[in-house]
């Protein structure tokens, strides 16, 4: 069941915000969609879900992107769900880099939050299955995603190769066993099996990879985290050592905000079109 916030047209499309009862998080969920003019119950359409970073919600990328235009162009419908379950009575932490807003999109195994933070089982199972139920998207689909919402987009499309068509990503948290933010979630989402943190890990996954779908990422070297937190550089050298085939490009003079993601966002649109559209 959806419950709709508000509608507004937009590049002869339409952007939705909904709110729904969640089964995997155990609370109420608001997330966002963008439908092109091409959406129809006769012509449902392929989506790129976009995972968004640290203490953001849904209204991060459809309110900054600048996506609207190409996606209507391309007849491409964008979902951006929320980074976290939220609520009273949802854990959280008095810091931004852990719970409410920082769901790290994984499925919680320890106490307090195994009872709400399932992002992992939202993203990949409810969400899409509640959207191809009640709106006009078709099955097929893209992930990308921006710094936390980077990782995500990686590890599930990584996960999930039969599920997404290809994967993007700008300033994404490659390797988050080895650096502050992610040893932060892990041990508190998973506690101290690193054999589960490496299910979650890009550079892991990519080692195991049965299945090479498209990846681009677009990295800012003007980028405040990205010596400590974000380390493009592992995700590289892990994939060049099982023969897969990544597209990264440093970006000159870009920093972590979205005014980097508004200036590549068309292309990235267009890269997924490529296989949407296939």
């Amino acid at each position: 069941m959806l419950t709709t916030c508000s509608e507004n047209k937009v590049s002869n499309g339409w952007h939705k915000q909904f709110t729904h009862q969640s089964s995997a998080l155990n609370c109420p969920m608001r997330f966002a969609v963008f439908l092109p003019p091409q959406a129809s119950e006769n012509n449902p359409v392929p989506a790129l879900y976009w995972l968004s970073g640290l203490t953001c919600s849904d209204e991060n990328f459809m309110q900054k992107a600048g996506a609207f235009r190409t996606a209507a162009e391309l007849g491409i419908a964008l979902v951006a769900p929320d980074t976290s379950p939220r609520g009273e009575q949802v854990a959280d932490d008095e810091s931004y880099d852990l719970g409410q807003g920082a769901g790290f999109y994984l499925n919680a195994s320890q106490p307090p939050w195994a009872s709400h933070y399932h992002m992992y089982d939202y993203v990949t199972v409810e969400l899409p299955g509640l959207l191809e139920r009640h709106l006009p998207l078709s099955s097929v689909k893209a992930i990308s995603g921006h710094s936390m919402g980077g990782h995500g987009a990686l590890t599930i499309g990584l996960k999930n190769p039969t599920s997404y068509r290809s994967i993007s990503a700008f300033s994404p948290i490659c390797n988050p066993s080895n650096c502050p933010w992610g040893q932060k979630a892990f041990q508190a989402y998973l506690g101290d099996d690193k054999k589960l943190w490496q299910s979650y890990d890009a550079c892991e996954l990519i080692k195991s990879a049965q299945q090479v779908l498209p990846i681009l990422i677009d990295q800012g070297d003007a980028d405040d985290f990205l010596q400590q937190q974000l380390h493009p550089e592992a995700l590289i050298a892990a994939a060049n050592a099982t023969n897969y085939d990544i597209t990264l490009r440093m970006q000159p003079g870009y920093d972590h905000s979205y005014f980097f993601i508004a200036t590549f966002i068309d292309e990235h649109l267009r890269f997924h079109a490529k296989y949407l559209k296939r």
